[in-house]
């Protein structure tokens, strides 16, 4: 969506706080013994407080409130019984919604020990959304954002997953423009004011190919590397871009 009023503005930065505050309740629950839908209702706990709801059930009907992958998984895990384990790398991705207005973010965590690989990945990939960050102001082009986030994960060895992209958001899940993480030449859209949209790399140690599993919902890596992913809804502006679902 692209912001018209004040109005809309303060319920986009309401619902951003709202899903800012699920991720770290979420966040500081990640560790060894805790199950995928422990974490999940932690984070539905805080919806719920607030008077939100989760975007994915509501739009997609996704079975769970968040989206949480580990490992291999890059993205959209359904939360279950799936133990989490010491060395694992985490993925907690929320969208939510409250009074017609939605927000995104993502985060990854690795848990030690003897993971100073998947730190690594964790680090590309959050340097790589504030590179990309740099890029998103009011008449700049799409592709510059993913020119500059896919130049920041090559410069650390890693690859992009091409077929994941961010997006606009604010009146649903999903927007136009698609944001690919890559100089992507048909991403030629100038980026206006007040358009709101996330960046989100998603990015491996591996090939950087990704396919749907089974349950057609979670997407792995090929070749079963490690992936990560580090996402925030944003508004275009002249400046510097505003971060909706920043920490207050």
């Amino acid at each position: 969506m692209s912001i018209k009023s004040q109005f809309e503005f303060e319920k986009l930065k309401t619902i951003g706080n709202i899903v800012a505050q699920a991720l770290q309740a979420m966040s500081a629950q990640v560790q060894p013994g805790v199950t995928t839908a422990e974490l999940d209702a932690f984070g539905a706990a805080v919806l719920a407080n607030h008077g939100a709801h989760s975007s994915a059930q509501q739009v997609y009907g996704f079975p769970g409130c968040a989206c949480i992958s580990v490992n291999e998984e890059a993205i959209h895990g359904v939360p279950g019984s799936r133990v989490i384990q010491a060395g694992d790398l985490v993925k907690l991705d929320l969208v939510a919604e409250k009074d017609g207005f939605h927000a995104d973010t993502a985060v990854s965590l690795q848990l030690p020990p003897d993971a100073a690989h998947g730190r690594e990945l964790v680090r590309s990939a959050q340097s790589a959304f504030y590179q990309g960050l740099r890029f998103a102001r009011a008449g700049n082009r799409v592709s510059d954002i993913g020119r500059a986030v896919e130049r920041e994960v090559r410069r650390a060895g890693f690859s992009v997953i091409r077929q994941l992209c961010g997006h606009g958001v604010g009146r649903t899940i999903h927007e136009p423009p698609t944001v690919p993480n890559y100089a992507d030449p048909y991403a030629r859209q100038r980026l206006t004011e007040g358009l709101v949209l996330t960046i989100e790399p998603i990015i491996t140690a591996g090939s950087g190919k990704a396919q749907l599993q089974r349950d057609g919902w979670t997407m792995c890596t090929v070749d079963g590397s490690i992936s990560a992913h580090y996402e925030h809804t944003i508004v275009i502006t002249r400046g510097e871009p505003v971060l909706l679902t920043a920490a207050a």
